[in-house]
């Protein structure tokens, strides 16, 4: 309206009418051809957003992680804001994600089952790796059939040190998992690994295999008390948004098949290797276990 400034005598008018002083205006002119400040850090957000499928899931405090590893890293060389200004900058590149769903459980207890103690309450922290463990059981509905996936979680860096999947819950999803897990990482002997009531975790069947791997078995205190294991409960949340429901697309527009090919590559590539976790400091799993073991070869 006021042609770049240059009709003076109508200023007055537009400003009052905006609420905006004279002052304003021409700064706002001044400026206006200016590249934007945050050019730069939306560009290596970009960035971090494309090198992974699932990163669009990423909301203001896993991207302002991402930016700090890779500036420690050496790879990028620009001043890294607060956290309140990543997410402004997320907002205005169109990066922002908002999840949409709550986990449930499946697994059903068996009341005449023997239990065992819970030596965890609670406490998910460990002080080094194949200390403390977690397992669960989650149900994915394909094309041909249900698909249900069985992990174990290191309660050190998250880590999924153990995957087994088939078409039913029985107690060999489970035993498979721990083998797989053993085989994996034979330091595991010796951890606690924890689990809910299910009549999986409590047959004969299950229990031989620990007692076999050396592991000590843990269970939540009371049946029905989610929270108990509610650490595994939020990672397969975590799992589903990202490789579901985040994008519009549900698990039984795959084949039985084709969802084991994406778990498999989701956890066992990009979940332990490449995803920043927020309860690591930051950091992706693999890099975390990594630095332990450097600082104890340092300190020795």
């Amino acid at each position: 309206k006021t042609d770049d400034g240059r009709i003076i005598g109508k200023i007055s008018f537009y400003c009052k009418a905006l609420e905006v002083s004279r002052q304003a205006l021409y700064d706002y002119l001044d400026r206006r051809n200016n590249p934007w400040k945050y050019e730069q850090l939306s560009v290596e957000m970009q960035k971090i957003h494309n090198e992974d499928e699932c990163n669009d899931c990423y909301g203001r405090k896993r991207m302002y992680m991402a930016l700090k590893l890779k500036k420690e890293a050496g790879e990028i060389n620009i001043s890294i804001p607060g956290e309140a200004t990543v997410r402004k900058v997320m907002e205005q590149i169109g990066l922002i994600h908002k999840p949409c769903r709550k986990p449930n459980g499946i697994t059903k207890a068996d009341r005449e089952a023997m239990k065992s103690d819970d030596l965890l309450h609670r406490n998910f922290k460990a002080d080094k790796p194949c200390e403390k463990c977690i397992t669960d059981i989650t149900e994915l509905k394909a094309k041909d059939s249900k698909l249900y996936v069985s992990a174990i979680f290191d309660c050190y860096d998250v880590t999924v040190v153990g995957l087994a999947m088939d078409t039913n819950m029985k107690a060999e999803l489970c035993i498979e998992t721990v083998k797989n897990a053993v085989s994996s990482y034979p330091e595991l002997k010796g951890a606690i690994l924890h689990s809910d009531r299910g009549s999986q975790y409590t047959s004969e069947k299950y229990r031989e295999e620990l007692k076999s791997a050396r592991l000590v078995q843990s269970m939540n205190s009371a049946v029905g008390r989610c929270h108990d294991n509610a650490r595994c409960e939020s990672m397969w949340a975590r799992m589903k948004e990202e490789l579901f429901y985040s994008r519009n697309r549900k698990p039984d527009n795959y084949t039985v098949a084709e969802l084991k090919t994406m778990i498999w590559r989701y956890y066992m590539s990009y979940w332990n290797n490449r995803r920043i976790c927020s309860a690591n400091g930051g950091l992706p799993s693999a890099v975390k276990r990594r630095r332990y073991y450097e600082e104890l070869r340092s300190a020795a």
